[in-house]
């Protein structure tokens, strides 16, 4: 959980469960605008999810992760490749949650966004007709 300056707010690697040790090769990197998930070690594979994408969050921690350290932080996105993502087993897990969703607030703000803005009803032609 190191920062450096203007690179990335926080960056956190999936655990493998026992122990928490960092066996597995998933990294979850904060930027200011974007979410950055890093997978694979002989297939590598960059994803990321556009800060203002983010619709809600989640965070929970059950008893193992607890005797451990780790936490699961779930995001839920209007992303076409992520539209849930969990972001299972890391270290420092409630800072990572609440870094994501200051910075998620922050990029709204930049965007100029409001949640309602982002709020769609699928497969509803109806609902439009019902409120006149």
């Amino acid at each position: 959980m190191t920062k450096k300056q203007g690179e990335y707010i926080m960056r956190e690697r999936k655990r493998w469960g026992f122990f928490g040790i960092p066996w597995t090769f998933t990294v979850y990197t904060l930027k200011e605008k974007k979410l950055v998930i890093d997978t694979g070690f002989f297939t590598s594979v960059k994803n990321e999810i556009l800060l203002y994408r983010i619709v809600d969050m989640s965070y929970s921690r059950t008893l193992g992760q607890k005797l451990f350290g780790l936490g699961t932080v779930t995001v839920y996105s209007k992303d076409k490749t992520n539209p849930t993502l969990l972001i299972k087993n890391i270290k420092h897990s409630n800072d990572f949650y609440e870094s994501l969703s200051e910075a998620v607030e922050k990029d709204r703000i930049r965007m100029k966004m409001r949640q309602s803005e982002q709020i769609t009803i699928d497969g509803d032609d109806d609902f439009y007709e019902d409120m006149e």
